[in-house]
């Protein structure tokens, strides 16, 4: 099955949201693959070039090199309709159907956040991405970031300086680090995280790879921290991602025309994020600094008659006392209708409590 799933991401022009819809309607991938040509161009938005490239280009040879490549080097595999796949990353309409991961880290922690910023950081900047780093280790976060210069390796070391796992999502292959100069730096953080990347090994570093490494970013994350940031760059484009995702953006303030502050302000200005001076601001917007409450009153469950989404819901937020709604749904496997339905009775019924950011808990 790998080889197929493989293979569905060489195809030419296909692009991960095609690549969703021929699973879809074909029933799995490897019918992608031995489906008429005459069925799959009746699929809604597959049009004759995608089908054309689909059945033109002999693509398994190459499919067949990375899996070698994957065994080799023991590298963790994840197809988008896999259970390891990142639960938040699913939501994205845009997510990578295929991803691999080189490290240890959970890539469905409770909570996670990433953090971006300019590859020139300043002083300034630097102290406050250690700080903020610093006061959410209490609570347990993974910390996501890009590997560049800058924010990003102050980020990842902090995380790890501190004891927290740390995330590097890369826009090139796992047989190469870039930049270069990181190398010793990606080496610790595959053994207190992992290096995460949708790209196939003897993938450069191209620069259209990085808009698409920067929606791994956003969407891997509940939120998504600017530290500092010029009017233009990948921090910014992060942010745009995470925004379009419905996911929380903060932003922390700078000085009135310092360049490495402007884009910080404009997305504060513009009510594109949150202003945030301290990781207390982090975990009051995201209720991250509330305690789970205990498990709703058994005697009460007895005397409702619920529904099984219901009971799904109960069970999953026992488990882990407070949870996003793109959580819930990926666990419960319920249609956003039904979800959204079953969530409203039990807050009726006083058993859930909606908190900001579309995240519920028991009473």
């Amino acid at each position: 099955m790998l080889i197929y799933q493989i293979a569905l991401s060489l195809i030419p022009g296909i692009g991960d949201i095609n690549a969703k819809r021929l699973v879809a309607y074909c029933g799995g991938v490897q019918a992608v693959f031995t489906e008429r040509k005459k069925a799959l161009l009746k699929i809604p938005g597959i049009g004759e070039a995608t089908v054309n490239s689909l059945v033109s280009h002999n693509v398994f040879p190459r499919a067949e090199k990375e899996m070698e490549f994957i065994e080799k080097y023991a590298i963790n595999h994840f197809f988008f309709l896999d259970e390891g796949y990142p639960i938040r990353l699913k939501q994205c309409v845009d997510s990578p159907i295929m991803l691999y991961f080189k490290g240890n880290a959970a890539l469905n922690q409770q909570r996670i956040v990433s953090v971006v910023g300019t590859r020139r950081a300043t002083d300034y900047g630097k102290h406050i991405c250690r700080d903020l780093i610093e006061g959410m280790a209490s609570l347990g976060v993974l910390v996501v970031s890009g590997l560049a210069y800058g924010i990003d390796t102050v980020a990842h070391k902090s995380a790890m300086d501190t004891g927290l796992s740390t995330i590097a999502v890369l826009g090139h292959g796992l047989d190469r680090i870039y930049p270069p100069l990181n190398r010793s730096l990606a080496g610790r953080i595959v053994n207190q995280g992992g290096l995460l990347t949708e790209f196939l090994s003897e993938s450069n570093p191209d620069r259209e790879n990085f808009p698409k490494r920067n929606r791994i970013v956003a969407g891997i994350a509940d939120a998504t921290i600017v530290i500092e940031a010029g009017n233009k760059g990948g921090a910014l484009i992060t942010a745009d991602i995470a925004n379009s995702y419905n996911r929380d953006v903060f932003a922390v303030p700078g000085r009135i025309g310092d360049e490495f502050s402007e884009g910080c302000n404009n997305l504060i200005r513009t009510n594109r994020a949150a202003l945030i001076h301290s990781a207390k601001d982090i975990s009051y917007i995201m209720n991250w600094d509330i305690s789970p409450a205990s498990s709703a009153s058994p005697q009460r469950e007895l005397l409702l008659e619920m529904t099984p989404g219901e009971e799904k819901i109960i069970a999953i937020l026992k488990q882990h006392g407070e949870c996003a709604m793109d959580m819930l749904s990926a666990e419960s496997q319920l249609v956003p209708s039904q979800l959204a339905s079953a969530l409203l009775n039990l807050e009726f019924e006083g058993i859930v409590k909606c908190l900001p950011g579309k995240v519920f808990r028991l009473i």
